[in-house]
């Protein structure tokens, strides 16, 4: 893929290759593999919200997000979900300076994610022992990273917190597992400060989140070719 084409530039890479294109929202849908690219939007992120259910159902502890968005809670003295909400205005506030682009990407992240979450919780069992809580964990370790990716590989923008991945990747030209590692460790290490609850399995997400991503993130990613 190349790096300067007429419906993006500065092409965000990935273990060694360019994978993801910058556009605004008309150049994503006007861009090609439609058919491919929205389904895989709706799959990754689907599946991304079923995970993050995964995870808490384990009781192992929540992603890195979820413990600053409980010591933000706790500390401000809001609920969970209007500090959630916050979050992720002040997020999408420091994609400014980054010049990150919204997309649709972006809108159908904060609609289907929580509902698909939701859907989840109704029908995953709880686990009976730390042997299914375990096995728990790692399901929902591997897929919130595999789900992530796919979603992003569908090139129809990022939601407001993995937009501060790739705006920070493309701005740094770090690859995508160090950057990825780095806001996990610092988003859990901020949120435990404000009183948000850790676990192993934080830490888990914290230091795998970033390489598995940047593992899959290559190989499912659609190429979206030059017009």
């Amino acid at each position: 893929m190349t790096s300067a084409t007429p419906l993006g530039e500065e092409p965000i890479p990935a273990t060694g290759r360019f994978v993801i294109r910058r556009l605004n929202a008309v150049e994503q849908l006007r861009a090609g593999r439609k058919l491919r690219r929205f389904p895989q939007l709706l799959v990754g992120l689907i599946g991304y919200g079923a995970s993050v259910m995964v995870l808490v159902t384990s009781g192992l502890g929540a992603a890195s997000w979820s413990v600053l968005t409980e010591g933000v809670s706790r500390s401000v003295g809001i609920s969970f979900g209007t500090a959630t909400n916050l979050i992720a205005v002040i997020v999408l506030v420091g994609w400014l300076p980054m010049r990150e682009l919204p997309g649709v990407g972006t809108l159908l992240n904060v609609a289907l994610v929580g509902v698909a979450a939701d859907a989840a919780a109704l029908i995953i069992p709880r686990p009976l022992g730390v042997g299914t809580e375990a096995t728990y964990l790692v399901i929902g370790i591997v897929g919130l990273a595999f789900f992530d990716a796919v979603y992003l590989g569908a090139q129809f923008g990022a939601g407001p917190r993995d937009g501060l991945m790739t705006g920070l990747v493309r701005l740094t030209r770090r690859p995508v597992a160090l950057v990825r590692t780095g806001i996990e460790v610092t988003v859990a290490a901020a949120g435990w400060i404000l009183g948000g609850t850790l676990g192993i399995g934080t830490v888990l997400i914290a230091i795998t989140m970033g390489p598995l991503v940047g593992y899959f993130l290559p190989k499912v990613a659609v190429e979206i070719p030059d017009t």
